[in-house]
């Protein structure tokens, strides 16, 4: 095999779960190839470069191998090389993310309803005018 279309080969690769996804993705200019927005139908071939930003993460790779089927997710990692820039970025950003998600804790949701009647309380009793 040595072309195949773009949307097929994310979608082996495992960017994507599904074909639809990927194309959706290359339509709305996620993804860059060799520089310029393609199609969906776009045919890939080995050495072609990739630039995809799936939020928040961005992808460098370069294709190395193409296959015509989903496989299993170690062998997808063997379809391509990632640039060492975009993998120091992402890393970074992961870092960056964790700092925040730890600088702001989780609240527990929804109030319960015997919490909902604790602030009732609370609001009924501190209001002086009431």
């Amino acid at each position: 095999m040595e072309t195949m279309r773009l949307d097929k080969w994310l979608w082996c690769a495992r960017f994507f779960k599904t074909r639809a996804q990927a194309a959706e993705a290359i339509k709305g200019g996620k993804i860059r190839f060799n520089d310029t927005l393609p199609k969906p139908a776009r045919t890939l071939q080995v050495g072609d470069r990739l630039l995809i930003r799936k939020v928040p993460y961005q992808f460098d790779i370069t294709v190395l191998r193409l296959c015509n089927h989903r496989c299993s997710a170690s062998d997808a990692a063997l379809l391509y090389t990632e640039s060492r820039e975009s993998v120091e970025a992402r890393a970074l950003l992961t870092t960056q993310l964790k700092a925040e998600a730890a600088m702001y804790p989780r609240t527990r949701g929804r109030p319960t309803k015997r919490d909902r009647r604790e602030i009732i309380r609370f609001t009924q009793d501190s209001n002086p005018g009431d």
